[in-house]
């Protein structure tokens, strides 16, 4: 089978992402949930790595460097998070964005499809641009081994801060505590600086392909949402309000990037 160009596997993967969501909304509107799309956010991402390898069958090894590293940051991510909705059922956040909307006229199928599923399908397909166009290169160079480094890196800081923060949450003592400890106390989110790593990792491995530079808006959009929009700002909103002494916590701790926490005045 030949390679497809980059502008037929760009809409076929486009379609396979909204439709993979259409069917998700389908899901939600029997549970009434919206709420564990977080999670297929995540595998959504190792299928559409998968079908650039089917559709792009070079067999290279920066083809199975992206799948393989693509894969085992998705399935990590995914499964945690399934997890979460499981034990926890509904986000707050789809609850009360529903509520927002329900007195303009927006019923539940309505509201998901238009403000959850179908924008996630579109920014998911956006995001993964680093691994659906780093698969046509070939060679590793330097560029490409600094991208591996940093995305593993981000695998691991990802995985420890999620499994620090589940044995802290475990334990009844902690309730309604502030966790601080292991990598939460260098950075009030480990969990979404491993994922700024990872992508931008992906970038990196990407940049040396043929266009690959055409996959800088995933991290760039990613790296927004996860500084300025819907990941730290929007969760530290909710744990201002919910945990006493917060405040202290953010005053001496980094709020993104890892750093040493700063001295109690």
């Amino acid at each position: 089978m030949d390679p497809v160009s980059m502008p037929v596997l760009a809409g076929i993967n486009l379609a396979i992402s909204i439709g993979l969501f259409f069917c998700l909304w389908l899901v939600a509107l029997r549970l009434k949930d919206a709420s564990f799309v977080d999670a297929f956010w995540a595998f959504g991402m190792v299928i559409l790595a998968i079908t650039t390898y089917w559709l792009v069958p070079a067999d290279t090894e920066r083809q199975l460097i992206l799948v393989g590293l693509c894969s085992v940051w998705g399935l990590r991510l995914g499964l945690h998070l399934f997890g979460r909705w499981r034990r926890d059922g509904k986000d707050k956040r789809y609850t009360n964005l529903f509520a927002r909307l329900e007195p303009k006229g927006f019923g539940f199928a309505r509201a998901s499809l238009l403000f959850v599923f179908l924008p996630q399908s579109i920014l998911m397909w956006l995001v993964s641009l680093p691994v659906q166009l780093g698969q046509y290169g070939s060679d590793i160079g330097y560029l490409a081994m600094a991208g591996i480094a940093l995305a593993v890196i981000g695998i691991v800081f990802e995985t420890v801060g999620d499994w620090q923060l589940e044995s802290f949450r475990k334990d009844p003592e902690n309730s309604g505590k502030v966790m601080d400890r292991g990598l939460w106390r260098y950075t009030r989110h480990p969990n979404y600086f491993g994922d700024f790593c990872v992508w931008w990792g992906f970038f990196l491995i990407a940049a040396e392909a043929p266009w690959g530079w055409l996959a800088l808006p995933g991290p760039l959009f990613l790296s927004w949402t996860l500084l300025k929009w819907s990941g730290a700002p929007l969760l530290e909103r909710g744990m201002a309000d919910s945990r006493p002494g917060y405040a202290d916590y953010v005053a001496r701790t980094s709020g993104f990037f890892p750093w040493f926490p700063k001295k109690s005045l």
